[in-house]
């Protein structure tokens, strides 16, 4: 980072209300690379300000990209993601909307889950018996075998 980005950042750690943090720093912080940062910039998730060419990251960049890795951890697209980033609006007047979609999607995803889970549930009974059954079967031939 430029020596003059370094200054403004450094002068700007004291002021709640300013923190900046550099893209290195935050990358850093949350184990990802600045290339992800960078990415995400490109499609509209984040928009770090510069100075002097240097990419710096404000408090709300930084409550946004940990929203944008929560997002993905389970396992909401990167369109998703900006949809419901953007409802939230410039100063938080879309925050009902922004909940009522958390709330539809979430209810989704559960559903979702509750049928697969049910799914596997059936599967691994049917493998279990299927596993029984052929124990049974293997062990009475191998003591028919023993017989002979």
């Amino acid at each position: 980072m430029h020596a003059q980005a370094q200054s403004f950042l450094a002068s700007h750690r004291h002021d709640p209300g300013g923190d900046l943090f550099g893209i290195a720093e935050i990358a850093a912080e949350f184990g990802i690379s600045t290339r992800t940062i960078r990415f995400y910039e490109t499609k509209g998730l984040l928009a770090p300000r510069r100075i002097n060419g240097a990419r710096v990251l404000t408090r709300r960049d930084r409550a946004r990209l940990i929203l944008i890795l929560r997002a993905k951890a389970i396992g909401s697209s990167l369109a998703e993601i900006k949809q419901y980033l953007d409802l939230y609006g410039a100063h938080g007047e879309g925050r009902a909307t922004q909940l009522k979609f958390v709330i539809d999607r979430t209810e989704a995803a559960i559903a979702d889950l509750e049928a697969r889970r049910a799914h596997i549930e059936t599967t691994l009974a049917e493998l279990r018996l299927i596993n029984r059954t052929s124990r049974k079967t293997f062990a009475a031939l191998k003591d028919k075998q023993l017989k002979t």
